[in-house]
């Protein structure tokens, strides 16, 4: 038997024939495979350029959604301060209406006490409502009312203390011998009545509220102190953005009740050059807020004095024949007074030894202080009338405007 015949050689030749048979067909696999891969890879490309595309799509959706969106909301903004504006100049006409109603009937009935401490709750709770409405207009476009005259730093303190709910609480300290120009009285009594309404709406009910006029190198300085809580970073973040607006304040985005003290505010001094700015501490651990008139905002002539009252007749009463009945000033009223000190001991004027040489004792201070029981003096009704009248011309001397709009006038 030849080798050709034997099983070892056909052995052989199936071995190299299933090896052979599985060659070609892993190279059949591995062609498919490749070929396969390339269509992955061409189908992958595709689905990135689609997905490319789908992005860059969306993008543009969304730009375009956004401006088209912000059109929608400016439009609504300026709908919605449009409607406001138009129904806050109805209710300042109204209100000043009724402040000319209330003027005459304090000068027709300013000598009966009662009657006038009366009309000046009415003129109070009108001046407050007033102020609202100012700033409504304010933050809607409109313009406060145009002032002929200047008036003094010390009078526009008064005027926006006036325009305040707890007006007992605030106490003006200090003078200077500035006037603040004509343009910026109401603006800046309006943003200093702001300030007071934060200061004792957010202190304790019984907490005074401290003003400090202090003239300073780049011009004058309204100081507001108070014994309150104070505020946290995020809100002075907030106060500070506000306060220095870079772009219109929308009045939808002062929550709900609006809070509109901090926006009028910004819009006023940002319109007028003065500056304002809640960030400090006070000393009684509140909030400072400190409003900074510029030296352009300021004036060194005296405030025009007051016109003469008219007489029953039509006609205008001689000045010179008036009574003249002016309060005096009261000083300046520290925010918390000092305690009571009790009143010395009167010192004996005999011989402080005694007859052997010893030193007598004495009692440095009483062991208790008796208040005195006196009533203090009963004032006249015509002195209180007085005092009501100086105090309701303090509070009003900053407030006479004659309300025109636009630009041109301020």
């Amino acid at each position: 038997m030849t080798f050709a015949q034997g099983p070892l050689f056909w052995a052989l030749v199936v071995v190299a024939l299933v090896a052979v048979g599985a060659v070609l067909r892993a190279r059949k696999t591995n062609i498919g495979l490749r070929r396969q891969n390339a269509d992955l890879r061409r189908e992958r490309d595709t689905l990135q350029r689609q997905r490319d595309e789908l992005h860059v799509t969306h993008t543009g959706l969304l730009h375009r959604q956004s401006v088209e969106l912000g059109e929608v909301r400016k439009d609504a903004e300026e709908e919605t301060k449009a409607v406001l504006k138009a129904a806050v100049r109805t209710l300042q006409g109204l209100a000043d209406e009724q402040q000319v109603v209330i003027e005459n009937a304090q000068k027709k009935h300013g000598d009966d006490p009662s009657m006038l401490a009366d009309l000046m709750a009415i003129d109070h709770a009108n001046s407050q409502f007033g102020r609202r409405a100012q700033g409504i207009a304010v933050l809607c476009g409109g313009w406060l009312g145009r002032r002929e005259t200047v008036a003094s730093v010390f009078d526009v303190a008064r005027s926006a203390q006036g325009r305040i709910r707890q007006f007992d609480r605030v106490r003006v300290n200090g003078q200077v011998n500035f006037s603040v120009v004509s343009k910026a009285v109401e603006p800046v009594a309006v943003v200093l009545a702001e300030l007071l309404a934060n200061a004792t709406n957010y202190s304790a009910p019984g907490a005074p509220v401290e003003i400090n006029i202090q003239a300073v190198p780049k011009g004058v300085c309204l100081i507001v102190d108070d014994a309150g809580l104070g505020m946290g970073q995020e809100e002075k973040d907030r106060a500070a953005a506000l306060l220095a607006p870079q772009a219109a304040i929308s009045v939808s985005s002062l929550g709900i009740p609006p809070q509109f003290g901090f926006a009028v505010s910004g819009v006023l001094a940002a319109r007028y050059g003065f500056q304002v700015s809640v960030d400090s501490v006070s000393p009684y651990g509140g909030v400072r807020a400190v409003v900074l008139l510029p030296d352009e905002l300021l004036t060194g002539d005296a405030p025009a004095p007051p016109a003469p009252l008219a007489a029953p007749g039509g006609h205008h009463a001689d000045v010179s024949a008036l009574p003249r009945r002016q309060a005096p000033t009261p000083p300046p009223t520290p925010l918390f007074p000092p305690a009571a000190q009790p009143a010395p001991a009167p010192q004996p004027t005999g011989s402080f030894t005694t007859a052997g040489g010893l030193p007598k004792r004495r009692r440095k201070s009483p062991v208790s202080v008796v208040p005195s029981t006196e009533p203090g003096p009963v004032r006249s009704n015509e002195e209180t009338a007085s005092r009501l009248g100086a105090f309701q011309r303090g509070t009003r001397s900053g407030r006479d405007t004659t309300m025109m709009e636009g630009p041109e006038f301020q």
